[in-house]
């Protein structure tokens, strides 16, 4: 199996683990910091509606534009430093890790794992870089660790790697993944107040939504092992097509 008979199912399952990404610990929680540092807006204005929703969808788009080249970049190197293929089984068991250190981590912090469970951030200015700093913000997040990110875009370029004789065909995941990951920052750009609030509301489920991740990923992580995944595209595909809409089967 390569990522080629994959398709949709594959783009989908990346964007789905990008928006887990955002459901997390490490990145909600922030959300409101990220964007007043991008947009120079205080806390206070973001909240109460006063922030421009152009201003605000500018730097939101060039910081989401940061962290997805980087992202692609990873995806990139991960295929070509590989060499090799038929070994989609290992990277299976290697997400089927990743989704264990997610579902572990959000129920109990192991004094053993402590080292991956720090945050590892690249640190910028913003204050000090202008119109730039939303890009750039973007790309040092793309460059950071943390345990809930981390995890996820690992087990995402282990699966990438697996074909390295179709490099490029990382693109379209790694920019799927970036999508989930940034929508509902642009979410968030377009209805600040609205969007803060009701992230407020949920952010008493992160730990349960960051277990569940896991655990959905340790079972992506099965399906490749077992090459139930293209049965899984397969059956998706003739769905599609049932429903007239066979075209989006090939991307």
């Amino acid at each position: 199996m390569t990522i080629e008979s994959l398709n949709l199912v594959a783009i989908l399952a990346a964007f789905f683990f990008g928006a887990l990404s955002f459901l997390s610990p490490c990145v909600l929680p922030l959300l409101p910091g990220y964007l007043s540092l991008m947009s120079g807006f205080s806390s206070e204005e973001l909240k109460s509606g006063g922030a421009s929703t152009r201003t605000m969808l500018r730097v939101t788009g060039l910081f989401i534009a940061g962290f997805s080249v980087v992202f692609v970049g990873w995806g990139l190197g991960a295929s070509w430093a590989l060499p090799g293929t038929g070994w989609l089984v290992w990277a299976g068991w290697f997400v089927v890790a990743m989704g264990a250190f997610i579902f572990v981590t959000a129920i109990w912090n192991p004094k053993f794992l402590l080292p991956l469970m720090r945050e590892r951030r690249v640190e910028v200015r913003p204050s000090r870089l202008g119109k730039f700093a939303p890009p750039v913000m973007g790309v040092a997040f793309g460059f950071g660790w943390t345990p809930c990110i981390g995890p996820f875009l690992g087990a995402l370029l282990a699966f990438t790697a697996a074909d390295t004789s179709t490099a490029w065909e990382s693109v379209p995941l790694l920019l799927a993944y970036s999508a989930g990951l940034g929508v509902p920052f642009l979410a968030a750009a377009l209805a600040t107040n609205k969007v803060l609030a009701g992230f407020d509301a949920i952010k008493k489920y992160l730990r349960p939504i960051q277990a569940v991740s896991g655990l959905l990923l340790a079972g992506f992580g099965v399906l490749l092992i077992t090459d139930q995944i293209t049965d899984l595209s397969n059956w998706f595909a003739d769905l599609l097509s049932n429903i007239g809409l066979d075209s989006l089967s090939e991307i």
